[in-house]
């Protein structure tokens, strides 16, 4: 489109290995000889980064509640096989808008529970396009990537979804990671700033900003955390995991020190998510604060 290429690589959050880095992956996997020839000759635009829900239909909450629904990626309904979302991001705004409009003929303008939003799911072919793909998460955490693709495979093309089984995945994703002592350590290539760049200049084309005298929105359960129980055991991955360069273990005047740099942030909440500890909440920042893409 407009002589532009877009690229992204999704990285299974559940990764053990404390050492691995999403973005230094992606800035590998970009030098790949078939990723690569498409991008020699050009100029970087624009980056971003956002953790997506790809739990499927075994990961959907309850989407409609007093006054409100669940719908599209808030609610978690990517085909996470396909990896494609907006079609069925869509039918669930097209079938909230219907049980809306349902409601209010009724002439009731109290906030209610619209249950009819869960059912019209239920009857629609979204339903049955992510109830087709729902072991799909299941396969590829228990199994592996080899034996689980192959798995995915047979469910798909052979049983057509229609599996007489449901594997759930009850794992968290923070839960997978090992130690980085029984972890092996990942050499990443410096940048040639020409394909491949670091972070720093990635983060500043994201146009992303908040009010330096706002309250940090990357609060810490335990502030001794990092330093006392992450870095000893982890070698503190919110280093590696946070695509913004957000966290950093840097050497003060009083030795080693935690520090956020949440002005980077571009709201991916990886760091929610994969924290080994459990120890980061993401909190919605002042004001319009964030990335602003510009053609993303």
């Amino acid at each position: 489109e407009n002589n532009q290429v877009y690229i992204g690589l999704i990285a299974d959050l559940n990764y053990s290995n404390p050492h691995m880095s999403p973005y230094e992956e992606f800035q590998r996997w970009k030098h790949h000889s078939e990723t690569k020839k498409y991008l020699e000759g050009g100029t970087r635009l624009t980056y971003g980064a956002r953790a997506i829900s790809k739990g499927g239909y075994n990961s959907l909450p309850r989407m409609y509640f007093p006054g409100g629904l669940l719908i599209g990626c808030d609610a978690g309904t990517l085909n996470s096989v396909k990896i494609k979302g907006n079609h069925t991001a869509m039918k669930s705004g097209m079938l909230a808008a219907e049980a809306v409009v349902e409601a209010l003929a009724l002439g009731d303008t109290a906030p209610a529970d619209l249950a009819s939003f869960a059912d019209k799911i239920d009857a629609s072919w979204l339903h049955e396009e992510l109830y087709s793909t729902r072991n799909f998460s299941g396969f590829m955490h228990k199994f592996g990537i080899l034996l689980g693709s192959a798995m995915v495979w047979m469910d798909q093309n052979i049983f057509g979804g229609k599996l007489p089984f449901t594997l759930n995945d009850d794992k968290h994703d923070y839960a997978a990671m090992k130690s980085a002592a029984e972890s092996k350590k990942i050499d990443y290539p410096k940048p040639d700033n020409i394909i491949s760049f670091d972070r720093t200049s990635s983060v500043f084309l994201s146009n992303t900003n908040h009010e330096e005298d706002q309250p940090c929105h990357l609060t810490l359960e335990d502030a001794a955390i990092p330093l006392a129980k992450n870095l000893p055991l982890y070698d503190e991955p919110a280093q590696r995991y946070c695509p913004a360069g957000v966290y950093e273990i840097v050497e003060g005047e009083d030795g080693k020190q935690f520090q956020i740099n949440a002005q980077n942030c571009v709201h991916c909440k990886t760091c929610d998510i994969k924290d080994p500890s459990q120890n980061i909440t993401w909190v919605t920042p002042e004001g319009f604060g964030g990335p602003n893409y510009p053609n993303m």
